[in-house]
């Protein structure tokens, strides 16, 4: 597979071992754009592993490659970090950072504002829905409804 810009995402060839066992092997597919792709598959088939993949958070096996818009984002000796790939990944386990607070959680992803636009951001979403109460709270001290209400996208 030659990388194409007419291609959203392209895998090439990707693999992935854990402790000698393959959960991914040779997964190759180009999706044009707005092309809805659904991942199916038995618990354990290692869904989430290519999705982690494609979002930076866990690299491929050496040889594999992966294309977003015809751009190389990891291969060979190359690799764009997660926050410079621009994909959205929400995270089964809610993933929230316990040292920050949830204002400093919901604004992780806002890196892209200024930092009082971002505090604005996170002031205006939290009032709409009610839990203006938990911006200074840390992960910890949330219910599990609370930490669930975090997890979904605002931006």
């Amino acid at each position: 597979m030659i990388a194409d810009p007419a291609y959203t995402l392209e895998l090439e060839h990707v693999s992935r071992h854990f402790d000698g066992r393959a959960v991914l092997s040779d997964i190759s597919l180009a999706i044009p754009p707005g092309r809805i792709t659904c991942l199916l598959g038995q618990s354990g088939c290692g869904k989430s592993t290519l999705l982690r993949i494609i979002s930076g958070v866990d690299r491929p096996d050496p040889g594999g490659r992966i294309f977003l818009g015809g751009r190389e984002v990891a291969g060979p000796g190359h690799f764009v970090e997660p926050e410079n790939r621009r994909i959205g990944f929400m995270f089964q386990d809610y993933a929230l950072f316990p040292h920050l607070t949830v204002a400093d959680n919901l604004a992780f992803g806002l890196r892209h504002l200024s930092r009082q636009q971002r505090r604005e951001r996170v002031v205006e979403v939290v009032e709409r829905i009610g839990l203006a109460h938990l911006l200074d709270r840390y992960p910890h001290s949330l219910s599990g409804g609370e930490r669930l209400r975090r997890s979904r996208p605002f931006c």
